[in-house]
């Protein structure tokens, strides 16, 4: 059976309801605001070193392209009515206009991203899944690094130093750790359902 799963949701709950599948989705959201709080702050950028990223992208091709985008857009939108979901327990319309807000916007669709390669099989095989987490990392910046330029009138290259350079030693290690994560997550649905 999970050789004909699209993802991993549909082989170890192939049938599930709508009270399952939001279950699974708040699931999703759960794990991305418990990786918001591991955060690190830097003191010389208003990006903080977090787990969200490395959550956004599992929870995106574990679940898949709607229901990991799901996730993540219910993640934002409970950090805007108030949850303390973002990093360090932050919350609101200010932490979305600021100069963080990119990179949280970028969530939704780097889950639904990584969930839609997921569902082409690319979290299969390890280098494969590397390169999906890449990708989904990759969108992740397209969108924060403008964001994080607009908000704080800075020019391409202070961008760079503020929000990319910094964190792309932390951001390889997270989607390494993801893509080993995933194809393993594989094998052992392999067996549960050899066994």
């Amino acid at each position: 059976m999970s050789s004909q799963a699209a993802t991993l949701r549909t082989a170890v709950f192939p049938r599930v309801g709508w009270a399952a599948d939001a279950a699974l989705v708040c699931a999703g959201t759960a794990l991305i605001a418990g990786a918001a709080q591991v955060s690190i702050p830097l003191p010389f950028t208003p990006v903080p070193v977090t787990g969200q990223t490395f959550a956004v992208l599992l929870v995106g091709a574990g679940l898949g392209t709607l229901r990991g985008g799901a996730s993540g857009l219910l993640y934002l939108l409970l950090g805007l009515v108030g949850a303390p979901v973002y990093a360090d327990g932050h919350h609101g319309l200010a932490v979305i206009t600021g100069a963080t807000g990119g990179y949280l916007v970028a969530f939704p669709l780097a889950a639904a991203l990584s969930g839609r390669l997921a569902e082409r099989r690319w979290d299969r095989r390890f280098s494969s899944a590397v390169g999906a987490m890449l990708t989904g990392n990759v969108l992740v910046y397209l969108v924060g690094l403008p964001w994080l330029s607009v908000s704080l009138g800075t020019g391409l290259e202070r961008t760079l130093e503020l929000g990319l350079y910094p964190f792309v030693p932390g951001d390889l290690l997270k989607l390494y750790l993801a893509a080993a994560l995933l194809p393993s997550a594989w094998r052992l649905v392999g067996r549960r359902e050899a066994g």
